[in-house]
């Protein structure tokens, strides 16, 4: 069951000349719906504070499975589950559907990180505040 569902319409430049959605393109969605995710529990994907540095999500895997195409002018929805959520990691899965056709299926792992000025990162315990707003879902249930 997902925890939450990102509706978007497939636009002309998510297409090739054939009108089928490049496979790129999906894991774009998936950014698009991670973030209305993170919007909708009161987060952000990058949280700049006023010293310069910040907190965020960069990602260190990523993989989707595609099963149908998507095409021109298709509404399709991604459904966001948490697969998991560890001490600095947490991984979602997705899962893309036009009505009750699956498209593809897809999980992002992302590690929570402080951001020093100048570029470094340095991955960081998720703190409980913030850990406790993700419910994991059974770990099959974006396949």
């Amino acid at each position: 069951m997902p925890q939450f569902t990102y509706t978007r319409r497939v636009r002309f430049s998510d297409t090739d000349v054939a009108g089928i959605v490049h496979f790129a393109n999906f894991y774009r969605f998936m950014e698009e719906a991670e973030h209305e995710y993170f919007r909708s529990l009161g987060l952000k994907i990058m949280d700049h504070r006023p010293d310069g540095t910040a907190v965020g999500w960069p990602r260190v895997r990523a993989s989707c499975t595609f099963e149908s195409p998507a095409f021109y002018d298709d509404l399709i929805d991604v459904d966001v589950s948490v697969v998991r959520v560890g001490v600095r990691s947490l991984t979602l899965g997705y899962r893309f559907r036009r009505g009750h056709k699956s498209l593809a299926h897809g999980e992002v792992k992302t590690v929570f990180c402080n951001c020093a000025a100048g570029g470094k990162f340095e991955s960081v315990d998720i703190p409980p505040e913030i850990a406790n707003k993700f419910v994991e879902s059974p770990a099959d249930s974006h396949k």
